[in-house]
C-alpha cells in the first residue's frame, strides 16, 4: 500500500494487494487510515521546519 502511494503498481501487483486487503481486514483497515497518517506526518513535518521556510 505504501508503494503504491509512491509509485503506479503493475497489474499482477495492484491484483495481489485488492485480494490481499479482501482477506486481510488488519491491511483493510491499514489501507483506510493511510490517509490521515500521511496527513499527520506532513502536519508534523511542518511543524519542525525553521520559521520562514
Amino acid at each position: 500500500m505504501s508503494q503504491a502511494r509512491d509509485r503506479k503498481l503493475g497489474l499482477a501487483e495492484r491484483m495481489k494487494l485488492r485480494l490481499h486487503i479482501g482477506l486481510c481486514r488488519g491491511c483493510a483497515r491499514f489501507e483506510r487510515q493511510l490517509p490521515l497518517l500521511g496527513a499527520a506526518a506532513r502536519a508534523f513535518a511542518r511543524e519542525d521546519d525553521p520559521p520562514g521556510t
